[in-house]
């Protein structure tokens, strides 16, 4: 092999950001397709569209043009509850509900049947287990997570492994119809402070190993093949560039012989590292890089470290040998291009009825029974239903993050070819037994029902989109104090909660006579009706908290075993249709003070400035904070404006140019995980001049370098929405993990806008956008 062979291997490049003439070009060791990385306009595709893709990239990496030997690539994606980037595949339950049925050959199943699905569409290599142990419920990424205790995790890693690449030591491992496995997030990425997403996890060593490590043994054990590091920090230092953990502890004492993968552009966050240059990540342990847009540089880079004996050549052909091995132990030389594999392009085997009927038996076993006063639960299919709420008809809410698209939730069903709503589910088996079913999302009509099922939750997110300040249930479209109507009307309810994660929720179980933790559980909503109904005797609620749920909305860090733990289901709670627990009235009184952000990641909404930023206009370099929307500095001014209602808009008067809006905050702020993933600021604006608006937008200009900033053209009466990577700031020099200056916007001629709704968004078509 050639040194740029080999520099090649050790690399990793999304499909977004890679042609298969560049993959033969750099002879890149592998693809990765992120969230919202599909071939085609939307974020996911049929299995033509990934197949064609898949062989594309396969050929170009076979042609032997300028090497002596052509080294297959493998492609990688997220298929963390089932294939759920690809059209008409079986979307199984996450992981949060996988965790309360308590069962091993269960999870073995889903994971042969998510292999099967993954050949469908020619992919190599899934990124999980998940084997975090979430310790704080704010995390947004606690779903991915079976369990708040080891033990769980244990019972189930080595099953996944062997689900999804066979039994080591046997014909089937990694044989046809068997994927790669990668182990994750390397580790304690359930452990950071306040449950902060790529946070730092200032825990002890005892912990680490004691309860962040153990799940991933029996992974080991069953020769899981690729590991990766998890973006997060352990005592400060970046996993990423922590040599101790990965090639002391996990390589050495952990005896793993498999390839280190890190996470996507994790690299960049290694102090004194970029995105395109980082030889402290491989000299640390990684073998290879995720590097979805930065991969060219990073090839530069490595190969100028390499030469000069920074990176040494030891260490560079032992990540190689390590990603050949995996290949080799794959048959991926003798595997054929994906579209000749065995069961590749069969379109039937995506949500066959076998893998549905598998998808159901998982809904029924996730589910945790809370509350069933005087037995109302099981119903009777001869009543009339009344059935509410926005997630009883969206498989997508039901769904949750890392479905069809990275956050999720935005899908209509028809996007879901074998799947079924849980409203459909209550359909068919109400119909089916003489009664009828009235479906009022919104709730608020008069309706004349025996019995009202309500289904809401939590709105999709995915990673660090979903970490939060507390653990009140306070988001969704479905208004729950709808449920006290029904109880002063003397209906019962039945609650069947949407969620990734424990959330008070005590209002709505004290409205309700029964209330079911539903989790998030894909796509078979036929599963949850089986057991409102106990559709056959057999059925019943098994499912047991693996995270306790809490008394209060300030118990956000609470696990068994933990002093003072006082939750108001205790972990392993869970009843069955015949047990008799009328619970009593439960405070509502949440504990928490609300506020309308916590993160930064919303910097204007609803007509005010939210927390932690404040608004100031810099009048010849004369900075004023404001208090409210109204003020009048002469050369610029704010008022209130009308976007959707009223005065729930900015207004901004240049009467003068060159003078500043700026969003500032007395507390750093860190952007640098947003600016990290597919982030863009977002907003909406129109011009309300005689003439157009030519505005600069700039971040983190605290006397640093920033750049020219990202220009945009507001011309036109409508209001339209402006989108701006995130990383295009940082591409010009701006230092988005230390915010102080969160966002200034500059007009260097007089104009006049309306400005709504600024924040944060996740990329919904992972195209990078900068300013023009």
């Amino acid at each position: 092999m050639t040194l740029e062979q080999k520099v090649g291997q050790t690399l990793q490049a999304d499909s977004g950001a890679v042609t298969p003439e560049e993959v033969k070009e750099y002879r890149l060791g592998s693809v990765l397709s992120g969230g919202n990385s599909a071939p085609g306009p939307l974020p996911y595709a049929d299995t033509q569209g990934w197949l064609s893709l898949a062989d594309e990239y396969w050929e170009a990496s076979r042609d032997p043009d300028g090497v002596e030997i052509a080294i297959p690539v493998i492609w990688g994606i997220d298929a963390v509850h089932g294939h759920a980037n690809l059209l008409g595949a079986t979307v199984f339950p996450h992981n949060v509900g996988l965790g309360a049925a308590r069962d091993p050959d269960l999870i073995e199943r889903i994971m042969e049947a998510t292999a099967r699905e993954l050949v469908v569409s020619g992919h190599d290599w899934t990124f999980a287990p998940t084997l975090a142990v979430p310790r704080d419920d704010r995390w947004g990424r606690g779903y991915e997570g079976f369990s708040e205790t080891p033990e769980v995790v244990i019972s189930y890693s080595d099953r996944i492994v062997k689900g999804l690449q066979g039994d080591f030591g046997s014909s089937g491992f990694l044989a046809a119809g068997k994927i790669l496995s990668a182990a994750k997030h390397f580790i304690a990425d359930g452990g950071t402070d306040s449950g902060r997403d790529q946070g730092d996890a200032s825990i002890s060593e005892e912990e680490l190993r004691d309860i962040h490590a153990l799940g991933y043994l029996p992974a080991l054990e069953a020769q899981v093949q690729t590991v990766m590091i998890s973006f997060s920090s352990w005592q400060g230092v970046k996993m990423t560039g922590n040599k101790g953990l990965i090639t002391d502890v996990l390589k050495g004492r952990m005896g793993f012989n498999g390839f280190v993968v890190s996470d996507w552009n994790a690299h960049g966050q290694i102090p004194g590292c970029t995105n395109t240059d980082c030889p402290q990540a491989i000299n640390a342990g990684i073998d290879m890089y995720m590097a979805p847009d930065s991969w060219k540089g990073l090839y530069y880079s490595t190969l100028d470290h390499v030469r000069s004996g920074r990176i040494s050549m030891e260490r560079l052909d032992d990540a190689v040998r390590r990603i050949l091995r995996v290949k080799l132990h794959y048959s991926l030389f003798d595997r054929g291009k994906p579209s000749s594999r065995q069961m590749a392009g069969d379109t039937s085997i995506l949500g066959s009825e076998e893998h549905r009927a598998l998808a159901r038996e998982a809904v029924r076993k996730s589910l945790v029974l809370l509350k069933n006063s005087n037995q109302i639960l099981p119903l009777s299919g001869a009543q009339t239903v009344l059935v509410v709420g926005d997630g009883a008809n969206s498989i997508a809410k039901a769904s949750g993050g890392w479905t069809l698209s990275w956050q999720g939730g935005v899908h209509a069903n028809d996007e879901f070819p074998n799947g079924e709503t849980i409203l459909s589910g209550i359909q068919n088996i109400v119909e089916q037994h003489g009664g009828s079913v009235i479906f009022d999302p919104e709730g608020t009509g008069q309706h004349d029902a025996d019995v009202i099922v309500a289904v809401y939750g939590e709105d999709a997110y995915a990673e660090f989109q979903g970490d939060r300040g507390n653990v009140d249930f306070d988001d969704g479209a479905f208004d729950t104090k709808l449920l006290d109507r029904y109880k002063g009307e003397g209906k019962p309810v039945v609650s069947v909660f949407l969620s990734g994660r424990p959330l008070w929720v005590n209002p709505e179980i004290n409205a309700s006579d029964a209330f079911v933790a539903a989790w998030l559980p894909g796509s078979e909503g036929g599963g949850v009706a089986d057991l409102l109904f106990q559709t056959k005797p057999s059925y019943d609620f098994t499912g047991k908290l693996s995270f306790s749920w809490p008394r209060s909305a300030d118990q956000t860090v609470l696990h068994h075993g933990m002093d003072g733990y006082d939750p108001l289901f205790a972990y392993g709670y869970g009843l069955s249709l015949q047990d008799s627990n009328n619970l009593g009235e439960l405070s509502e009184i949440s504990g928490v003070e609300v506020s309308s952000s916590s993160s930064g990641d919303v910097f204007f909404t609803d007509g005010r400035v939210a927390t932690p930023w404040s608004l100031y206009g810099i009048v010849d370099r004369n900075q004023t904070r404001m208090n409210g929307l109204t003020w009048d500095g002469g050369k610029l001014a704010f008022s209130g404006t009308d976007r959707e209602a009223q005065e729930d808009s900015l207004r901004i008067d240049w009467r003068s140019g060159g003078q500043v809006v700026r969003f500032a905050t007395h507390d750093p702020v860190d952007l640098s995980r947003q600016s990290n993933g597919a982030m863009e600021l977002s907003f909406f604006v129109k011009n309300l001049g005689a003439d157009p608006a030519r505005l600069i937008l700039r971040m983190g200009c605290e006397g640093g370098p920033c750049g020219d900033g990202q220009a945009v053209e507001v011309s036109g009466p409508e209001w339209r929405e402006v989108r701006i990577s995130l990383s295009c700031f940082a591409d010009q020099g701006a230092d988005l993990s230390s915010l102080q200056t969160g966002l200034t916007i500059f007009s260097a001629a007089p104009a006049s806008i309306g400005i709504s709704e600024i924040k944060l968004a996740p990329d919904t078509d992972a195209t990078k956008i900068c300013g023009v």
